[in-house]
C-alpha cells in the first residue's frame, strides 16, 4: 500500500511539473510547415466530391461539380498527384485537370488539362499556375498548394485563436502579390484565412475556410480524425467576384492506385476512382 501511494504521489508530481512548463515556442517557419501539412498532407491519399459556385459582381451564378483525387508519392513523402474530373455543367463534362506536384523548388510541377470538346490534352506551363482555375476565383496554385519554401515567413501577431504569418515571396517577379497574411488556427493548424496584398498594403484577394469538419478514417489500423476544410471561399476584391467550394463524401487512406494519375487516363478515367 505504501509503495502504491509513493508511486501515485510521484506520478502526480511529474504531471504537475510538466503542466507547469510553458508550451514550446514555435518559429514562423515551423508554423508554416505545420499549416502546410495540415492543409495538404493529411492521410496518404484522399478523394471527395466538390461543388463550386462562381458569382460575378452582377450576381450572376455559374456552377461546377467535380471529383478530386489526391495521392502522396515519392521517397520524401512531399510529392503529390492530383486528379480532378469534372461532371457538370455540360460544357465542362469529362474535362480533367491533373497535377504532379514536386516538393523540390528547382523542379516545376507538371500540369495537364484535358478538354473533351477538342479531344485535346494541354500541358499547363509553370508560369500559368497563378491564373484562374476553370474561370473561378481560385487559382491553379490554390488547388495543389503553394510550397512554404517559396516564401519568407514572419510571425507578426499571436491572438487567442490564431498565429498570423506574413509570407513574402523569395522571387517577387514570379507572382502578382507583394505578400500575404495567413491566419493559422492555433488548435488545428489549418489556415483559416489568407489575405493577399499588392501595391503597398492594399488587400486585393482573400481566401477563407468557411467550414471545418472532423473526418474519421483509418491509419495504420487505428481510428483517426482529420480536421478538414469542407467549405472555402475565394474573393476578388478588384472585380467583385467570389467563388465558393463545398466538399462532401470525403475519404482518406483508401488505397488509391497510381494508374489513374497518368496521361493515358485523362481521356477515360477508371470508374472505380470516380465513385
Amino acid at each position: 500500500m505504501k509503495i502504491g501511494i509513493v508511486v501515485i504521489a510521484s506520478c502526480l508530481l511529474v504531471s504537475i511539473s510538466f503542466a507547469g512548463e510553458p508550451a514550446p515556442v514555435l518559429t514562423a517557419d515551423q508554423i508554416a510547415a505545420k499549416a502546410n501539412r495540415m492543409a495538404l498532407y493529411q492521410g496518404e491519399d484522399s478523394k471527395g466530391k466538390v461543388r463550386m459556385t462562381i458569382k460575378d459582381r452582377q450576381g450572376r451564378i455559374r456552377k461546377r461539380a467535380f471529383h478530386m483525387l489526391r495521392k502522396d508519392v515519392g521517397d520524401n513523402g512531399q510529392d503529390q498527384k492530383y486528379f480532378t474530373f469534372f461532371q457538370k455543367p455540360a460544357d465542362v463534362r469529362k474535362m480533367v485537370f491533373m497535377v504532379h506536384k514536386h516538393a523540390a523548388l528547382e523542379k516545376d510541377d507538371d500540369r495537364w488539362l484535358y478538354m473533351p470538346s477538342l479531344d485535346l490534352v494541354k500541358r499547363i506551363a509553370a508560369s500559368d499556375k497563378r491564373t484562374s482555375f476553370v474561370g473561378s476565383d481560385f487559382l491553379y496554385e490554390d488547388i495543389s498548394g503553394r510550397s512554404p519554401k517559396e516564401d519568407v515567413h514572419e510571425l507578426v501577431e499571436t491572438t487567442d485563436r490564431f498565429f498570423v504569418l506574413k509570407n513574402t515571396p523569395k522571387v517577387p517577379d514570379s507572382v502578382e502579390f507583394a505578400y500575404y497574411l495567413a491566419y493559422v488556427d492555433k488548435e488545428t493548424f489549418l489556415p483559416m484565412k489568407l489575405e493577399f496584398f499588392k501595391d503597398g498594403d492594399r488587400v486585393y484577394r482573400i481566401i477563407e475556410s468557411v467550414k471545418v469538419e472532423r473526418i474519421h478514417a483509418r491509419e495504420n489500423n487505428q481510428q483517426v480524425v482529420y480536421p478538414t476544410v469542407t467549405q472555402s471561399r475565394a474573393r476578388d476584391l478588384e472585380n467583385g467576384s467570389e467563388t465558393t467550394m463545398t466538399f462532401s463524401d470525403i475519404h482518406y487512406n483508401i488505397g488509391l492506385g497510381g494508374k489513374v494519375f497518368t496521361e493515358r487516363y485523362l481521356r477515360r478515367p477508371p470508374r472505380d476512382a470516380m465513385r
